[in-house]
């Protein structure tokens, strides 16, 4: 046979395979092994981020999760006893948090008089009286939920509330002070994180911090890289506001688990997770679970060199970490010194003893 029918035959079985592909059941096909090909690829993503081991505990967690919501759905007597222990907690909280009795009075409704301010004030004495516990943070015995610089402290946050308690920040043009303020705090951080030509943004808590920063990060990965499935590593370690941000902007959140002697994020198992959606590594200084930081260096040096963001969550070292240096004890870099930071969340509420808002 010579080259010339080869290459006819070739051609014509082409033909045929192209006819046969175009065909219902061809096409039928091809959806069937691209859908496949998808769920392979992301399971073994999460093998090779999470190990063998983690994966196979992880869907046995998800197996036996969907028996249990199963079995709670269609089999009654499953369904009455989950019922009963969801009564039995609420009732718990109820006790615990909402003071009962005789002496309680509650106002449910708005009164058809007004009230002086005595009568306020009586009001809200009544209502810290029906509580036990509402000045056991003054006795230290309340921990992570109250950061308090003394009273002098507050007495300059009552000052700036008597004369701002009406301004609105939507208005700047109306409160140049406020928006004043606003950018002055900001560039204090800045200058504080070793990056004054920087930008940023004031927040209603760390929680909106970092949901912003996993936005900001997706927008510029999609509009960038072209990223339309956003990943996101993080240690275990890591803020509850990491996966709030995931549930909310339709990003995967990968959670590695830390190392067990330095509580660190592990760089090695963080190295592997990262693919072509990834978008954001975190790293923490310090965590809330235990104190510790993360080896921010290593986590930059993987940012710069895949090309994506890395943010750092300060909210709990706030104004504690940066002076840490300085004060003359051992510290590694963390802030915008470190090649690859793109983000930086602080607190000004904790140990910037600015109020709560």
């Amino acid at each position: 046979m010579s080259l010339v029918q080869r290459a006819q035959q070739s051609r014509a079985g082409l033909q045929n395979a192209a006819k046969g592909l175009l065909t219902l059941s061809g096409v039928k096909t091809i959806l069937f092994y691209y859908v496949l090909s998808r769920y392979f690829l992301k399971a073994y993503r999460h093998v090779i981020a999470t190990g063998m081991k983690q994966s196979v505990t992880d869907t046995w967690k998800w197996a036996t999760l969907n028996v249990i919501l199963l079995s709670i759905r269609f089999v009654p007597s499953a369904r009455r006893k989950v019922e009963l222990e969801m009564a039995r907690v609420r009732s718990d909280i109820r006790a615990k948090l909402i003071p009962q009795g005789p002496r309680v009075v509650r106002h449910l409704s708005l009164p058809p008089d007004g009230k002086s301010v005595d009568w306020i004030v009586g009001e809200m004495q009544r209502m810290d009286d029906e509580s036990e516990k509402t000045d056991a943070w003054k006795d230290g015995k309340v921990s992570g939920a109250i950061y308090h610089g003394g009273d002098d402290v507050q007495a300059v946050i009552m000052a700036a509330m008597e004369r701002y308690c009406v301004s609105n920040p939507l208005h700047p043009d109306v409160f140049p002070a406020v928006r004043k303020m606003e950018a002055e705090v900001v560039a204090m951080c800045l200058r504080m994180y070793n990056h004054p030509n920087g930008c940023g943004v004031t927040t209603s808590g760390g929680t909106e911090s970092i949901i912003m920063s996993c936005k900001a990060h997706r927008e510029w990965a999609k509009a960038v890289k072209g990223i339309t499935e956003p990943e996101i590593i993080v240690a275990s370690s890591a803020h509850a506001a990491f996966d709030k941000a995931g549930h909310y902007f339709n990003i995967k959140i990968v959670k590695i688990p830390v190392n067990h002697v330095t509580r660190q994020a592990d760089i090695g198992r963080i190295k592997r997770a990262i693919n072509s959606n990834t978008i954001m590594l975190v790293g923490s200084a310090v965590n809330f679970p235990d104190g510790a930081m993360d080896d921010i260096p290593s986590l930059g040096q993987l940012a710069k060199k895949h090309n994506i963001g890395l943010h750092v969550d300060c909210c709990l070292g706030s104004f504690i970490v940066p002076f840490l240096e300085k004060a003359g004890y051992p510290t590694k870099p963390f802030d915008f010194r470190v090649p690859g930071v793109t983000a930086i969340s602080c607190d000004t509420h904790k140990y910037g003893f600015a109020p709560k808002v």
